[in-house]
């Protein structure tokens, strides 16, 4: 159980909620942002002392019921349940190491999509495995470090100049909050992982923005379908995008992909015969 970090989580959810929402009076002298802790209380059908308590990271391990009666009242989402489940330490935890061996048979698959930029990262944003279609696309992986490969440290501290986007995406706000929200939950499932709270440190001291978005506490991030980079050799090009789970590992394989016969697709056939000299 994390004490502080589910207070935290719980103060969040309950100040972005106004009393309407609940089917409260707002009433004409109301000083608490969102709602009070005594209507979520009330509510939740515990005592005001008790929720006073799990807020200020006093109080012992509630129970599923407590859970189950908090979620209702603070309207949480699905995936804001499991982690108000994984912080209170009654969900099933990952204390150890997130894993970063990609199956080989997702290996060999990768290398079997030609038209297809394939590519798979680690639960903290690592990309762990590539084809030579996402190296043309985004950068040549192999010449980089490990620790340079990490998706979340290039979106909030580099390398890129001030003002330059990341591999040229059109949509870098909304891809940092997504990062945001994934290592928010990633944070909470290995809370014994070194790598992961040595990479959520830096990013907290390194970027104000990634600070401002982890204080946020948000947990649920949408699913991108569309995304567009802009290429140094071939220009713009929006790909489909699809993620899928490889929940075996907490892996992702990233997939992006245009319909066939489209400039988009053509782009992407152009890229496969540059490969990665294209960056240069």
């Amino acid at each position: 159980m994390d004490k502080h970090e589910l207070g935290a989580f719980l103060r969040s959810r309950r100040e972005r909620l106004r009393p309407d929402d609940v089917g409260l009076p707002s009433g004409p002298r109301r000083r608490t942002p969102g709602l009070r802790r005594e209507e979520v209380a009330v509510l939740a059908h515990i005592s005001t002392e008790y929720y006073v308590r799990l807020e200020q990271g006093r109080a012992p391990r509630p129970s599923g019921e407590v859970l189950a009666g908090i979620a209702v009242a603070l309207r949480l989402t699905d995936a804001e349940s499991d982690h108000l489940h994984v912080l209170a330490g009654t969900a099933p935890n990952r204390t150890g190491l997130h894993r970063r061996d990609v199956r080989p048979s997702i290996l060999a698959l990768i290398e079997r999509l030609p038209q297809t930029a394939a590519f798979v990262i680690s639960a903290a944003f690592e990309v762990l495995a590539w084809n030579e279609l996402a190296a043309a696309l985004m950068e040549d992986f192999g010449k980089l470090a490990p620790e340079d490969r990490n998706l979340a440290r290039r979106a909030f501290l580099g390398p890129a100049h001030p003002g330059t986007r990341l591999y040229g995406i059109s949509d870098l706000a909304d891809f940092r909050h997504h990062v945001v929200m994934e290592l928010r939950a990633t944070f909470a499932r290995y809370p014994s992982d070194p790598a992961v709270a040595g990479l959520v440190a830096d990013l907290r001291e390194g970027s104000p923005d990634f600070a401002r978005l982890w204080e946020r506490h948000d947990v649920q991030a949408a699913p991108v379908l569309r995304k567009t980079f802009r290429h140094p050799a071939v220009g713009e090009i929006t790909v489909d995008c699809d993620s899928l789970m490889l929940s075996d590992r907490d892996q992702h394989l990233v997939l992006y992909s245009a319909p066939a016969g489209s400039h988009d697709a053509e782009a992407l056939a152009l890229l496969n015969v540059l490969g990665t000299e294209a960056q240069l």
